[in-house]
Order: C-alpha cells, then sequence, then structure tokens
C-alpha cells in the first residue's frame, strides 16, 4: 500500500490536459483552410466598403452630373460615371448593402422556414411527414425563378416582398436538409433519455435535436446566400427586381451590358465585385462544411 501512495499521488498531481471543445476543433481546422479564410477576409472587406463607403464618398448614389456621362475612371471619379454622370463607386457600394442586405434577409427568411418545416416533419414523422415532404415535391417542381416572377408581379415590386418571395423558394432545401438530420437524431439515446423524464416535444426539438445539427444547418446557410444573390440579379437584370434610384449589383451589371462594347467598365468593375463575393461565399461554405465534419478531420 505504502508503495502505491507516491504513485497514486504523483498521477493526482500531474495537470490535467485541457479538452477543446467541438467547435475549437472546428475553428482550427478551418484556419488550415487558405481559401476559406481568405473568403473570410475578403467577404468582411467588401461587407466593411458597402457599409462605410457610401458615408464617407463625397457623391451621392442620386446625384447626377449630366456634363460628366460616361466619364472613365479619373482621379475625381475612381470608377467612372454613367448614363447620368452619378460616380460608379458609390452605386456600387451602395448597390453591395442591398446585394447583401437581399441576401441576408431572404436566406434569414429561407432558413426560419425551412428549419421549422424540416424539423416537424422529421421528428413527427408517418403521415405528416409523408404529407409535409410530397408538398415540397410539389413545390421543387416549379421552376423557381418563374415562381418569384409570379409574387413579384402579383404582390408588386417592392423591396421588402422581394425578400420574402425569394425567402419563400429557397426554403425547400434547408428543409430536406434539417428533416434527414433530425429524424438521424431522434433515435439516439440521449433524446430517449429526454422522453422519459417527461420533456415536451416543442422542447426536445428546440432544446435538444436543433442546437446538435446546426454545423448542416450553418454550412448551407453560407451556401444559400450566393444562390439569393444570384436570383436577385437575375430577376434585376430582367427588370423585376430592385427599382430606380435604387441600385444593386444586378442592376448594376444590366446597366454595364447594354454599353458594354463602348463603357466597358460600366461592366467590368460591378461583375468583378460580385464575383467576388460569390467566391468568397462558396470558399467560406466549403471551408465551414469540411471544418464542421468531424470524419473530414485528420489529426
Amino acid at each position: 500500500m505504502s508503495s502505491l501512495t507516491p504513485t497514486l499521488a504523483a498521477v493526482v498531481a500531474e495537470p490535467l490536459e485541457k479538452g477543446n471543445s467541438l467547435w475549437h476543433d472546428a475553428w482550427l481546422r478551418l484556419r488550415k483552410n487558405k481559401l476559406a479564410v481568405f473568403g473570410m477576409w475578403a467577404l468582411g472587406l467588401v461587407t466593411l466598403a458597402c457599409v462605410v463607403g457610401p458615408w464617407i464618398s463625397p457623391f451621392g448614389y442620386e446625384q447626377q452630373e449630366l456634363a460628366n456621362t460616361f466619364s472613365p475612371p479619373s482621379g475625381t471619379h475612381w470608377l467612372g460615371t454613367d448614363q447620368l454622370g452619378r460616380d460608379l463607386l458609390v452605386r456600387l457600394l451602395y448597390g453591395g448593402r442591398v446585394s447583401l442586405g437581399v441576401g441576408l434577409a431572404a436566406t434569414f427568411v429561407a432558413l426560419t422556414i425551412g428549419v421549422v418545416y424540416g424539423a416537424v416533419a422529421g421528428f413527427f414523422g408517418g403521415k405528416l411527414d409523408a404529407f409535409m415532404m410530397r408538398t415540397v415535391d410539389i413545390i421543387y417542381s416549379l421552376p423557381f425563378p418563374i415562381f418569384v416572377i409570379l409574387l413579384m408581379v402579383f404582390f408588386g415590386r417592392n423591396i421588402i416582398l422581394l425578400f420574402v418571395a425569394i425567402g419563400a423558394v429557397e426554403w425547400l432545401t434547408m428543409a430536406r436538409i434539417v428533416r434527414s438530420q433530425v429524424m438521424a437524431v431522434k433515435k439516439m439515446e440521449f433524446i430517449e433519455a429526454a422522453r422519459s423524464i417527461g420533456y415536451g416535444k416543442r422542447r426536445i426539438i428546440f432544446r435538444h435535436i436543433l442546437p446538435n445539427i446546426l454545423g448542416p444547418i450553418i454550412v448551407y446557410t453560407t451556401l444559400t446566400i450566393p444562390a439569393v444573390m444570384l436570383l436577385e440579379a437575375f430577376l434585376s437584370f430582367l427588370g423585376l427586381g430592385v427599382q430606380p434610384p435604387m441600385s444593386s449589383w444586378g442592376v448594376l451589371i444590366k446597366d454595364g451590358a447594354e454599353k458594354m462594347e463602348e463603357y466597358p467598365w460600366l461592366l467590368q468593375f460591378p461583375a468583378a465585385l460580385f464575383s467576388l463575393t460569390l467566391l468568397s461565399l462558396n470558399f467560406l461554405g466549403d471551408g465551414l462544411r469540411d471544418a464542421l465534419d468531424v470524419r473530414s478531420s485528420k489529426d
């Protein structure tokens, strides 16, 4: 007994190794992904420029200089001017506010509907699940852009309705993803333990199941934002999106495409910034997918 005492004392005296949480491990894996880090920084810089830029610019996004139309990039107008003599840089940054705002707001609408719908279908299962998912299949069969166009034409061209209309068709894939994840998690032991001690169904869904499937939800959310922004640009290109004098990247690309042969900078700068933002979001989404998937880590 006495010979074991020093050994036990030495073991107790050794400092315990501090463990890392799953989120900390995911962050470490994300930092190793150079494309994801580039996307995160590029997206942050673009967002900061769009938020702050119009405030500090000496030009307003509606300010016209009819004597200075189609001016090429210069010291006064860094990115040139458009057909009404408006500064392209400030309109590009202001349009970024609208495009990013549409992407975030419509994604939030799609996230809210899709998570709740998919969680209910996956948790209850049976006939309710079959009915809800067949409804998703029917809506899926409709061409998304045409469905959004019909909503915009029926309810009018309004920036708020644009958020709702796009979000109303982008929740379907989220609902399917959440449903499949919920169906897998609800069979685990800790859910059975929650049921056995009398927790209600709402508490089990929102307090125990959804927090355990945040990884796939976060990943798909980052991939939904660029899809929403592309859809907004498509609608604006058709003249059904943001209305003048407001601008978005889709509106600027549409205006630049009409004059691209004579004044190429009107298309080059909006298209370059739009492409950079979409690439950054996709790089970040791919990096988050790899970081949050424990099976993809190679420690």
